[in-house]
């Protein structure tokens, strides 16, 4: 097993000096990344939609077989 090393601890040099803020023009931009994903949700109905006509398809079979 390998032995643990502590690693030093990383002080700031001037804790007093503020960061700087962003600027509130660069806050407000568009950064250009917009999904559409109005067809994943279309096929995911249809998925559903599916998947819900085989369940009651099986449920009417066990029915009628029983």
């Amino acid at each position: 097993m390998a032995k643990k090393q502590k690693r030093p601890v990383r002080k700031e040099a001037n804790p007093s000096i503020e960061k700087p803020v962003a600027d509130p023009l660069m806050t407000n931009r568009p950064t250009g990344f917009n999904p559409d994903y109005h067809y994943v949700i279309r096929d995911l109905r249809r998925v559903g939609i599916l998947a819900g006509s085989f369940v009651i398809v099986l449920v009417v079979l066990a029915i009628i077989i029983h």
